[in-house]
């Protein structure tokens, strides 16, 4: 019977891979942290009773040590992160007290463990910055040039998990994922943002016109439904300390924010919606393409994108209008 730690599983990412892992693999023990004092459970509420809970912060390393002993995992899918790229230029530390000491703490209680559990770190296609036009498709060997701290953290993140790799020969699987889209996503980011406000306009609290930040990077999407099962075949079939880029090859999943707006715009029951850029939502640097060649990942596991790119939205979208339906917004 597998045991498995999944970090971060209240989260957007966590979540989903708790539901995978319960429908395909329903003898697995899930083992998963929260913070008793502010992890909010709405994401896991219907599945909450067949995890195990482990109170933990992971920024603490006694409080990570405790909680890997008593899991005893086989494997870790570490989701736990600070994600949302904009706060990242006020909360450098916040983030690299997360993203980088916390991966950290896990990998020494690995090591003092003498644990072979197999540890997936879930990378970003942010780590990759300012991409050239003609630089594109992304590739694992592509140079980074990150343009936010998040990105900072997340590259710290994987390297770290290399050399943990290197160093004591632990199971450390890298991913690098690209944008992954869907329900649970929270409204910070910029597709559940827009769906967040257009179910706002629908039930007339506010008016229509949306706000939003800039809106012409350029994106290859995935829904999370996909990606989480990317990562259950990355665990079960990449080798340890290599790398391998996650994310949809579908030309058609290929979109700029500014088109996934206006398509959701035109999924909208209230007609006549419009949107402008408001300064606020702008950030200092922005990361124009992130398009990536995912052929290793495919070419070793057979896994691609099964779910079209129109569905992302409507998922989306759906799930908006029933969380404002709910009185949750």
């Amino acid at each position: 019977m597998p045991r498995i730690l999944i970090t971060g599983v209240t989260g957007f990412v966590g979540s989903h891979m708790a539901d995978f892992i319960i429908q395909n693999q329903p003898d697995a023990e899930i083992y998963a942290t929260r913070r008793w004092h502010s992890s909010k459970m709405d994401n896991v509420r219907h599945i909450q009773n067949r995890i195990q809970w482990l109170d933990c912060d992971l920024t603490d390393p006694v409080s990570t040590r405790i909680a890997f002993e008593k899991a005893a995992p086989d494997r870790v899918f570490h989701f736990a992160a600070e994600s949302f790229v904009s706060p990242s230029w006020n909360n450098p530390h916040r983030y690299m007290a997360v993203n980088y000491n916390g991966t950290v703490n896990l990998l020494e209680a690995m090591r003092i463990t003498g644990s072979r559990a197999r540890f997936l770190i879930p990378g970003s296609g942010e780590e990759y910055g300012e991409i050239e036009q003609g630089e594109l498709p992304i590739r694992e060997t592509s140079v980074l040039r990150p343009v936010n701290p998040y990105a900072v953290t997340k590259i710290a993140q994987d390297l770290i998990g290399y050399v943990y790799f290197r160093s004591y020969g632990l199971n450390v699987i890298r991913t690098r994922a690209f944008n992954h889209e869907g329900p649970r996503r929270e409204n910070v980011f910029g597709i559940p943002w827009y769906a967040y406000q257009i179910a706002r306009v629908e039930a007339g609290l506010q008016e229509p016109e949306l706000r939003v930040g800039h809106i012409d990077d350029l994106r290859n999407f995935t829904h999370v439904a996909d990606m989480v099962r990317a990562y259950w075949i990355a665990m079960e079939k990449l080798p340890p300390g290599e790398l391998f880029l996650v994310g949809s090859e579908d030309e058609r999943s290929i979109h700029t924010f500014r088109a996934a707006l206006e398509q959701l715009i035109k999924m909208s029951k209230v007609p006549g919606i419009t949107y402008r850029i408001d300064p606020e939502f702008v950030r200092p640097t922005q990361v124009p393409r992130l398009i990536g060649d995912m052929s290793r990942f495919r070419d070793l596991t057979g896994w691609k994108a099964e779910i079209p790119y129109e569905r992302i939205l409507s998922d989306t979208l759906s799930y908006w209008r029933a969380r404002i339906a709910e009185g949750r917004h």
